[in-house]
This record gives C-alpha cells, structure tokens and sequence, in this order.
C-alpha cells in the first residue's frame, strides 16, 4: 500500500452541526493531538458562514456541490457551490496531489451512535472499520455505493469517508457524543500511522457491514383536498421504530403511523435494518429512513 501523506479532518459541512464544528476548532487550536510523525493532518471548518448563523446552510447543502461538473462550472455562485470550490483548492494546493483521506464529521438527529459511513468497499477502509469495531464494538459501518455520484465531500478521494454521530439535536452539543467522536478520530489517525509505518493491526473477527438498498419517504397527499396539499407528510414514524436505527425490521411491523393512529406495515419480503430513521434534515429530501442489508465480511 502507498504511503498515506496528508490527511483532512473536516467538520461543519452543515453549520448546524456542532460536533464537528467544535472538534475541529478545538484541532486548530491544539494542533499537536492530531499531529502525526508520518502525515500531515489538515483540521478544516466546512461551511464557514452557516456555521456563523446556526443554519444547516445559507443557499443550498454544501455536501451535495461537490460533483466534477458542479465543481467545473463557474456559473454556479451560491454561496455554497463557491465554498465547494475553494474546499477543492485547500485539499488540493497548487502544484500538490489530493490529500490522500477526508475525514468528514456529521452529527445526525437519528439514533446512529458512531457510525462510518463508506462509498464502497475499498479493502483499506474495510480493514479500518474491522479495527476500529473491535476496539469499540459500538462502532456501525454503513455502506452507501450510490453516495459516489452525490456530491459528497466524501467521494473526492479514495479514502474519503463520513463520521455520523448521534442522536443529538441540530445545534446542539452533547459531551459523550463529543468525547467517543474525538476518541474514535485519534484511533483513526493511530491506524493510519501503523499503516504507514508497516504495523498494521489485525483483526480476527469479521466484520459486521450494513449495505444501502433504498431510501423511503413519508406517506405523502396525492393532491390538494382543501386542507391537506400535495406531497404533505400523512404519517409519521411508528413510535415502535423511533430511535430503533441498525435494529431488524421485519415484513408486517408497523413502520409508520397516521395521524389517525392507523398502522403502516412494513410490506417488504425480507427483514431490513432502518437507519437515519427520522432524521429531521432529510424531511426536505423526502426521506423518512435507509433501508440496509446485515451481512459480514471478512477483511
């Protein structure tokens, strides 16, 4: 494996976000606990002026206008889509190569405790969620293949990946979130460091994965009836699904449930394992949760 030479630690890509924020502030301010004897580590605030303003972002999600032909294109000029632009310059200056890992810290208000969020398999980044679970087993790794082609900050690089923790509230904090997120950033860097200098650690047990199969949305109006209009939410989450992320859901388990009380089941043939359930960003996507497969792999 190559040498892994600068690393890029990036929070509040979504201003409200405050983990993030909050640990990579504290990184630029003590440099020396993320310093490492064989890479560089770049400590990075992502979207600048939402963050100032407590808003998740000011013309449109900046961690949706990192795709090559929104990157390209300088007729783009929301604040966002030029924020994009010069993250793209700081993780790649001038007459310099990309940096080789982006480490991208999200807090989410779905119950998602410490999660790694992939793009795809790469063999390196598996064996990194298989070390870091086994010294933490509280530590999930979700698979997002379609993730490549969204304009994620995450798909910049091959090695580039998401930190999601939660449940915590929109510009919140919350102390043990923020405690497990710092340790679980040092581990990362600590096997980053043995990669480079040929101790890598290994790991006997396989590792638990959750793979994307598809996003559903809320049950929605069909059309304006004087009272409800088009593509409002009917229903919300099953109080018996709330909070119950990387649990298995089961076909004919109450889902969603109208505002009348009656039960949505869920109609799918196999058990699936729900996660961002209810997050409350996403209500403006038309996303209610992701449904993943459980499998394990060994790496």
């Amino acid at each position: 494996m190559s040498q892994i030479k600068r690393v890029a630690i990036v929070g509040g890509n979504h201003g409200n976000e405050l983990t993030g924020v909050h640990l990579v502030k504290k990184f630029q301010q003590y440099p020396n606990l993320i310093n490492k004897s064989s890479f560089e580590t770049l400590a990075l605030l992502g979207n600048i002026k939402a963050i100032q303003e407590g808003k998740r972002y000011i013309d449109k999600d900046l961690n949706r206008c990192f795709t090559n032909q929104s990157l390209q294109n300088p007729q783009l000029s929301s604040y966002e889509d030029t924020r994009a632009k010069a993250i793209q310059q700081i993780l790649q200056p001038q007459n310099q190569p990309f940096v080789d890992v982006i480490v991208d810290l999200h807090s989410t208000t779905a119950n998602m405790g410490l999660s790694l969020i992939f793009c795809d398999m790469h063999p390196l980044l598996l064996r990194l969620g298989a070390y870091l679970t086994s010294i933490n087993p509280m530590v999930k790794v979700f698979i997002n293949q379609q993730s490549k082609e969204g304009g994620f900050l995450r798909s910049l690089c091959e090695l580039g990946f998401v930190i999601e923790v939660g449940a915590v509230a929109q510009n919140i904090l919350n102390a043990e979130l923020f405690q497990q997120t710092e340790q679980l950033i040092y581990g990362i860097l600590d096997y980053f460091e043995g990669c480079n200098q040929g101790n890598i650690p290994q790991t006997d047990s396989p590792l638990t994965l959750y793979k994307y199969i598809e996003t559903i949305d809320y049950p929605r109006s069909d059309a304006y009836d004087g009272l409800h209009l088009r593509g409002e939410i009917q229903a919300m989450i099953h109080p018996q699904l709330q909070f119950r992320d990387y649990e298995p859901l089961n076909p004919g388990d109450p889902m969603f449930m109208t505002f009348e009380g009656k039960n949505i089941l869920y109609e799918g043939e196999s058990t699936v394992y729900p996660i961002f359930i209810n997050e409350a960003a996403y209500y403006e996507k038309g996303i209610a949760m992701y449904l993943s497969q459980k499998y394990q792999e060994v790496v």
